[in-house]
């Protein structure tokens, strides 16, 4: 089913409002949201600050198309600005595909909402308002996607989660998993983060956005082990699963429903 993208697959998705929400010295660092300011400036944040993203997006609409059948169902779980979906949508375009794209923040769908209608893919795509925390319904899906999602999904209810997501899946359909992971190794594990943190400076942060943010995200984003993330998967009903990406302290995982 692979290579059925259309045209308009180039045309690029992603704004570039610059992220600056922690260039200031903050008195007090509250926990990392996903308000307004966030999602204005989400799609710079995540260009700068996760390796290998456009890349990541690109395969992520080349996993779904390859599982996706005609007229195919896919859900975005944690979709913020929509830069998944609207990847998705040109991909798909020629088999009419239903896309849904679920996310706590109200923001986030707004700026979804306008991406998608600038870009002329609002046609077949649901946005809807949901808490990941709370149980969600995923019907007749061919392919199910968390891209740096599951990472803010309590860990008491990510069980409950992906329990759902393999139950709402065709027999075949697919899981897409990305995640911030830690190392088995705290010696491995803290090499990476700096090299993660020259990563972004790379990219044009300072050490004081840096560590801003790191401070913010701490008790926000709960990353889990490579191997827990397996576990968890074939623990929630997936038998065959794989690791396709891996950049130090990020990976992909696919999981695939048995026939």
């Amino acid at each position: 089913m692979t290579g059925r993208g259309n045209g308009r697959e180039g045309e690029s998705v992603v704004k570039t409002t610059r992220d600056e929400l922690f260039a200031s010295p903050l008195g007090r660092v509250a926990d990392f949201d996903f308000g307004r300011r966030t999602a204005e400036v989400f799609d710079d944040m995540l260009d700068r600050s996760v390796p290998f993203y456009e890349e990541i997006q690109h395969m992520c609409a080349e996993l779904v198309d390859h599982f996706a059948g005609e007229k195919p169902r896919v859900y975005d779980l944690g979709c913020s600005t929509g830069t998944s979906l609207a990847l998705i949508a040109q991909r798909l375009a020629a088999r009419s595909p239903r896309l849904i794209g679920l996310d706590s923040s109200p923001h986030m769908l707004e700026e979804a909402r306008s991406k998608l209608a600038k870009l002329d893919l609002s046609t077949g795509v649901e946005l809807r308002i949901a808490d990941l925390d709370d149980p969600i319904l995923i019907e007749d899906a061919d392919a199910v996607l968390m891209n740096l999602t599951l990472q803010f999904v309590r860990p008491l209810h990510r069980e409950r989660l992906l329990r759902g997501i393999f139950e709402g899946l065709e027999p075949g359909g697919c899981f897409i998993l990305i995640e911030k992971v830690t190392s088995e190794s705290s010696l491995l594990h803290r090499m990476y983060v700096d090299l993660y943190h020259d990563f972004k400076a790379r990219k044009g942060y300072s050490d004081l956005e840096i560590s801003q943010k790191r401070e913010a995200l701490e008790n926000v984003l709960i990353p889990y082990r490579i191997s827990e993330n397996e576990q968890l998967l074939r623990r929630s009903g997936f038998e065959l699963v794989d690791m396709f990406f891996r950049w130090y302290n990020f990976a992909g995982f696919i999981a695939v429903k048995s026939r």
